[in-house]
């Protein structure tokens, strides 16, 4: 999980070691990265897979071809030294990529519905992959894995199917970056800018490493510009994150009374559903 993120923490999206939260010794001002985890030794099939010798060869095959890219403008490319955490094929990527408008989801969640509205202009490559994952439901019956209640970083993190903050789609695309936010008055190297309450953006597990995991942002928060934003989250949907995001993050016995962890009221998406009366 290392990003070239902050003082740790960080906000997952693929695979890596889910504890990217480098805590800067003594530091008290941790203000976060939103990493994803990704480590080598990520799962290797679908748990169903009896026969282990099939399944070794399955994933060297895979790991002995060059990964398969797709050819319009996004090339989302495979990652077979991170399989899928659920089975899903490469998002379509023509040559258009639709950059205009707005397209509704909801994630009907056990607390409640979080509305979303994805902008095509902000991040084209990055909602046709979101809605290629809606669609083929990667969503559904998935955990919000990720709770941080930093003064710096507020978000809650889902979208990956294992629930362990290292799982991802199968494959990667690159960053759509954005390039107007406005600096964070708690940082004083300028570096960092404001994700501003009720922000949707991809977290990631360094440059271009955008998967499945997402986050949503409750409370304004300082994070470098390195997270594609490509949405926000709705009225009824911030009333949903308030509410999870007032029980706190689960304590761990290590961590009595931790601000970054696995949320205490478990949240799941159940469902994931785009609206096609919005454009």
């Amino acid at each position: 999980m290392s990003s070239e993120l902050e003082p740790r923490p960080a906000v997952a999206a693929p695979r890596r070691p889910v504890r990217a939260l480098t805590r800067l010794a003594g530091v008290t001002v941790l203000a976060g990265a939103l990493v994803v985890g990704a480590s080598a030794s990520a799962v290797a099939a679908p748990a169903d897979v009896r026969n282990a010798t099939a399944a070794a060869s399955t994933v060297s095959d895979a790991a002995n071809r060059p990964p398969r890219t797709t050819h319009g403008p996004c090339a989302y490319t495979e990652t077979p030294e991170e399989p899928a955490a659920r089975p899903v094929p490469l998002p379509p990527d023509p040559r258009r990529t639709p950059a205009r408008g707005t397209v509704r989801v909801t994630l009907a969640t056990n607390h409640g519905p979080i509305g979303l509205t994805l902008d095509r202009a902000a991040a084209p490559c990055t909602v046709q992959s979101f809605l290629h994952l809606v669609g083929k439901r990667f969503y559904d019956r998935t955990p919000c894995h990720r709770l941080t209640a930093y003064p710096t970083l507020s978000v809650l993190q889902c979208g990956d199917p294992s629930g362990t903050g290292e799982g991802g789609p199968g494959y990667r695309y690159g960053d759509e970056l954005p390039t107007d936010l406005p600096p964070a008055p708690t940082d004083p190297t300028g570096e960092r800018r404001v994700y501003a309450r009720g922000v949707l953006a991809m977290a990631n597990a360094g440059p271009d490493t955008n998967g499945s995991q997402f986050f949503l942002v409750y409370a304004n928060s300082a994070l470098r510009p390195n997270y594609t934003i490509f949405g926000e989250v709705d009225s009824a949907g911030l009333a949903t994150l308030d509410r999870i995001a007032a029980g706190g993050v689960a304590p761990t016995p290590e961590d009595p009374a931790p601000v970054d962890g696995a949320p205490a009221l478990p949240v799941t998406i159940k469902k994931a559903v785009r609206s096609h009366h919005h454009h």
